[in-house]
């Protein structure tokens, strides 16, 4: 892995993608802080947690203190209070990596694909945090529903970011969670996979599947 991380702030981390992500990152070994808006209502799922692994990982703290407090940040929050967390953490999130797993789903038609006027949310991120922030967009096509079990987990990341070295990290903590990661491109290139969960929504449904994923298949090696 690119940069030497041992705490990581998830923020919406009593959610179900943070709280998926929380669970395999504490198993991976990292401390992780739930950052939260309410952070009395995370304390006593974060105590359950605690005790099942029997030490303390993982920590609430308010959304500004826990990515004040880390050395890396996923932003695992609604796209409706997206801009205003993205615009509290400002100023403690300068010179760190900054992982945004947000989806532009618009309740209740999140089957279908809703861009915003912006086009992909990560690179608006990108913008309002400015150039010293490397923002990197994963995790938007991964099932919470499996990062919360204890089973292997399946299907691929897509990994988009401007800086290569903050993709590489990413992707290195993508392996440690059980997963595979691919260099995906600039932050750009983010509008794919925010547009394509959507997609694995209406999948889920249509099919009766429970967390459709992607997987990239070189198609040199199909016989």
């Amino acid at each position: 892995m690119g940069e030497k991380i041992k705490t990581i702030a998830v923020l919406g981390g009593t959610g179900a993608l943070g709280s998926g992500l929380s669970f395999r990152l504490g198993k991976a070994g990292y401390q992780v802080l739930i950052g939260s808006r309410n952070p009395n209502k995370a304390i006593e799922k974060v105590s359950s947690i605690n005790q099942r692994y029997g030490k303390e990982i993982f920590f609430v703290e308010s959304n500004y203190i826990a990515a004040e407090k880390s050395d890396l940040v996923i932003l695992a929050v609604p796209f409706s209070n997206h801009r205003e967390i993205v615009s509290e953490i400002i100023p403690v999130v300068q010179n760190k990596i900054l992982i945004d797993t947000t989806v532009p789903l618009v309740p209740p038609r999140v089957a279908r694909v809703q861009l915003p006027e912006f086009g992909s949310v990560a690179r608006q991120t990108q913008e309002w945090l400015g150039k010293e922030v490397r923002v990197v967009s994963a995790f938007q096509n991964v099932a919470a529903y499996h990062l919360l079990g204890d089973d292997s987990l399946h299907g691929e990341i897509l990994v988009f970011g401007n800086n290569k070295e903050a993709r590489e990290t990413v992707i290195g903590l993508v392996q440690e969670i059980g997963m595979k990661g691919w260099h995906a491109g600039s932050i750009d290139n983010s509008v794919v996979a925010e547009s394509l969960t959507s997609v694995l929504i209406f999948m889920n449904k249509f099919y009766k599947m429970e967390g459709a994923a992607i997987n990239i298949v070189d198609s040199s090696l199909i016989l």
